[in-house]
């Protein structure tokens, strides 16, 4: 397969996000795979932001010591942290010439033979979701071109990482849907019942099935059931009647 090829394939790869069965730490290490193949790189590592903004790595591989010591300071400090934060890609020239910022990372990566570490932002807009980091040996920078394609493929990842996201997010948001509209059915089911036999109006229905749900401390969902099984509100249990002495055989 030839170059052009394989970069058409990784753009598919990253639209396919869509499949019930989506897999996103098997999505992640397929992006990095993709990077490392196509790109003159080592090592990539694709980093996820928290919350909180703290860059974490959630698919880690079999990787060296010496390589896992250097994405545990890239999660702090670096290429790949300043990629995130600016949303902007880093485009490092020797290690060796390094921000003082980085001197941890630095010291690590330089320590494990990497000359050259850019890193471009995972971003949609001005919003980020982690960044990758291209971990590169040899003499000269990663060329200007590969690093442009990188970029456009951590776009095309980001994009694929929303749609799965919202995707998820849609279908939640409709089973809850789903869930308050059954709700829904079962409580003026039950205002019905009440009303019929009890010669009331429906909100005084109503009323009288909230107080109920709320003395029992049950979801009204739950007691409109029991309404509609019986139908009428359900009797509280009597409390067991406490032996007295009367209630004592005589000898």
């Amino acid at each position: 397969m030839s170059r052009e090829e394989k970069i058409t394939a990784t753009f598919v790869e990253l639209a396919d996000t869509l499949a019930d069965d989506f897999d996103i730490i098997g999505f992640l290490r397929r992006l990095a795979f993709r990077c490392r193949s196509i790109l003159d790189v080592r090592d990539v590592a694709v980093l996820l932001a928290r919350p909180e903004g703290q860059l974490y790595n959630p698919a880690p591989c079999g990787s060296s010591p010496a390589l896992a010591a250097v994405l545990d300071a890239a999660l702090r400090e670096g290429p790949a942290a300043d990629a995130h934060h600016t949303c902007a890609a880093v485009a490092t020239g020797s290690l060796a010439r390094a921000p003082g910022a980085w001197r941890d990372f630095t010291a690590r990566a330089v320590g494990a033979g990497y000359t050259h570490a850019p890193a471009v932002p995972l971003r949609l807009r001005q919003d980020t979701l982690g960044s990758v980091l291209l971990l590169r040996t040899g003499e000269h920078p990663l060329p200007a071109a590969d690093l442009t394609l990188a970029q456009a493929f951590a776009d095309a990842a980001t994009i694929g990482l929303v749609h799965a996201r919202t995707l998820r997010l849609a279908d939640t948001l409709n089973e809850q849907l789903q869930v308050a509209l059954h709700s829904r059915v079962l409580i003026e089911q039950a205002k019905g019942f009440l009303a019929a036999r009890h010669g009331i109006s429906p909100d005084s229905a109503f009323d009288t099935l909230r107080r109920h749900a709320r003395r029992r401390r049950l979801p009204l969902a739950t007691v409109a059931r029991e309404v509609i099984d019986i139908p009428d509100l359900p009797r509280p249990r009597s409390a067991p009647r406490r032996r007295s002495d009367q209630d004592t055989p005589a000898e």
